[in-house]
């Protein structure tokens, strides 16, 4: 273990954490490393990576993510690979290839990859050793950034036989922690926490008014030209304006963030790590995965979302372990932006019963039924956003009113490559029957021919799982070129007796609950950032850090600034405005989409500006009124609409 640390990675020893992680991974146990953000957690899978006999499985959140760990895993000559959405076909079916093989150590992928009928097909089998689970506290409905998708991961381990996991997070709360170790069957002794506190991190609070930010930004980084910095902002156009504001004050710096395409986001980061561009003015797109150790400016520009986005953010500062500085513009003008993005993911009760109506419907009057879903129309359909969407489908299978049976793409089409003929002369008996039933059963266009399963099975008796792997072997060997579309989610339905209305209200709780705890997440963060205890402490405590010191003595209230945020401005009183006034176009567009009149959270929504599935169809962008009262907090435009409607 030592040898391989100092041969293959350059290092003489473990940096804290490390080696326990790792020991207990060699030892066939499943660990967490839960280590503060620029601490070293990949290496915990990497080195056991090369001494494990079979594949690694690394499921990551986040392209970024995935490039700059195999940059790394490149650069010290491990095999490694990813599957992802931006890749040719090509790619794919040469990286599956290389897998099969035995030649790739490490497979990266994001957890979306395991619905692909033909991704689940290839991975069960190849043999896996380890099964790492990148940003682990996206499990947990307790974490900050909650994925359902995630859920499933500790069924894959069990279907794919992969005998342990790994969980690797920077950010988890002693609640966190517990969940996650519950649901992969980890031992207390072997999840590994090495504290919060950085001690080279000067965490500093400063009270500005919104219209002082811009001038006090500029004179913060020019008393620290040349050192690599990044800002961190709430919205999109924010960070074009402050990147063009710092240009046209003589700070190079360029705006990031995932409104922009890809290649012109790539050569900004590729800059930015090598040095010749010192600035970037980023949303959280920006950062995950960065491995530049010499960043020495963290500025929040606009308030953290919460406390977890916020060590996360500051944790890229200072990895060298050099003095940095991490500065929150504070005020509480943006609070509203922050609390609307919670809001625009609570469903509303009609959107929760459409889905369960829906599922009734599939089940038939004799219960039993199977229903089959694809998340776009449905969330258009249920006005409720994706991310919601998938909680709600998790939250009826852990209720045991639907079961995932499996993901399928609705539409397989591929494109010879060769002549039919010559495909068809690589097979003989039986073999050459199936594919040439594949042939003449596909409707054909020009150039692509559309497979028809139906008509296979009923036929050919050809199972389904059996023609996709057919294709997926033409197209490593270049016969054809394969696409497939439409992803559609089949669920076995295992108890149709629900009442829907009381259903619909316990979920609608639930989510409200959820909201709740979100709002109380940002409500921690502005705490924090007003305290009169030391900062560094406090962010500690909250992650359950028992071993930080009491008082850092170099944050801003250890060096006696304590930080009262100013009050955003005064706005005019709502009461005595009209409401039909502010969007009559509105009420009449959706009830003539809809077909029903908007309740009074879908008004809210409108002249709050927070998009919802129902509002981009019909284009509610475009119609007066939209986002007029989005500086008012949303519980007192509720409020008014309410009494109005």
């Amino acid at each position: 273990m030592h040898d391989t640390l100092e041969r293959v990675f350059g290092f003489r020893q473990f940096r804290p954490g490390q080696e326990t992680a790792v020991s207990a991974v060699l030892a066939g146990r499943s660990a967490a490393a839960i280590f503060p953000t620029g601490s070293g957690k990949s290496l915990c899978y990497q080195l056991p990576a090369l001494l494990l006999p079979h594949l690694t499985l690394v499921v990551s959140p986040l392209l970024a993510l995935m490039q700059d760990q195999l940059a790394f895993l490149a650069r010290h000559g491990i095999a490694a690979a990813s599957i992802d959405s931006a890749q040719s076909r090509e790619q794919t079916a040469q990286t599956m290839a290389r897998a099969r093989s035995g030649e790739l150590k490490v497979l990266m992928i994001s957890v979306e990859r395991l619905k692909n009928e033909r991704f689940r097909n290839f991975i069960s089998e190849v043999p896996i050793s380890l099964l790492v689970v990148d940003e682990a506290h996206c499990i947990s409905e307790w974490g900050h950034n909650f994925r359902p998708d995630y859920l499933k991961l500790p069924d894959y381990q069990k279907q794919f036989r992969i005998p342990q996991v790994l969980l690797l997070t920077a950010t988890a709360t002693p609640a966190v922690i517990a969940d996650m170790r519950a649901k992969f069957a980890i031992a207390e002794v072997d999840v590994v926490t090495t504290g919060f506190y950085r001690a080279n991190l000067d965490l500093q609070v400063e009270p500005v008014a919104s219209a002082a930010r811009r001038a006090r930004l500029v004179h913060w980084l020019g008393e620290r030209a040349g050192q690599p910095a990044i800002v961190y902002v709430t919205q999109q156009k924010t960070a074009e304006e402050v990147a063009a504001h710092l240009a046209e004050r003589g700070i190079p710096a360029c705006a990031y963030h995932a409104g922009m395409e890809h290649p012109e986001r790539e050569g900004i980061q590729r800059r930015f790590m090598e040095g010749r561009l010192n600035c970037i003015v980023a949303t959280i797109a920006f950062g995950m995965g960065i491995d530049k150790s010499n960043i020495r400016q963290v500025v929040h520009y606009d308030l953290p979302k919460s406390l977890e986005n916020y060590s996360q953010e500051i944790g890229r500062a200072g990895r060298d372990g050099q003095h940095s500085e991490c500065l929150v513009l504070a005020n509480r003008d943006s609070l509203n932006v922050l609390e609307n993005f919670v809001y625009g993911d609570t469903p509303e009760r009609e959107g929760i019963r459409h889905v369960l109506e829906e599922i009734r419907q599939a089940a038939g009057d004799q219960g039993g039924g199977q229903w089959e879903t694809m998340l776009v129309p449905l969330s258009d359909q249920s006005n409720i956003r994706q991310l919601p969407l998938k909680t709600l489908l998790v939250q009826l299978e852990l209720r045991g009113i639907i079961a995932p049976r499996f993901a399928y793409f609705a539409e397989y089409r591929y494109k010879l490559n060769i002549d039919s003929a010559e495909l068809l002369s690589h097979f003989e008996g039986e073999r050459r029957q199936f594919v040439d039933a594949i042939l003449t059963t596909s409707a054909r266009a020009r150039t692509w021919a559309t497979l028809d399963f139906d008509t296979l099975y009923s036929r050919h008796g050809a199972e389904r799982a059996r023609v996709v792997k057919a294709l997926d072997y033409f197209q490593e060997r270049g016969w054809v070129e394969l696409e497939s579309k439409q992803m559609t989610e089949v669920y076995s339905v295992r108890d149709a007796s629900f009442a829907v209305d009381n259903l619909s209200e316990e979920l609608h709780r639930y989510f409200k609950r959820h909201e709740d705890s979100e709002i109380a997440r940002i409500g921690a963060m502005l705490e924090l950032l007003g305290s009169s205890e030391c900062l560094s402490w406090r962010l500690a405590q909250y992650f359950g850090d028992q071993y930080a010191p009491r008082r850092c003595g170099h944050c801003s209230v250890c060096a006696g600034r304590i930080a009262r945020l100013p009050e955003p401005p005064a706005l005019p009183p709502l009461d005595g405005q009209s409401l039909q006034n502010r969007c009559a176009a509105f009420l009449e567009k959706f009830r003539s989409a809809r077909g029903l009149a908007p309740s009074a959270d879908c008004v809210t929504r409108f002249l709050c500006g927070i998009s919802v599935p129902a509002f981009t169809r019909m284009r509610a962008r475009t119609l007066p009124g939209y986002a007029t009262l989005e500086d008012y907090p949303y519980a007192q435009v509720r409020d008014w609409v309410q009494a109005q409607l």
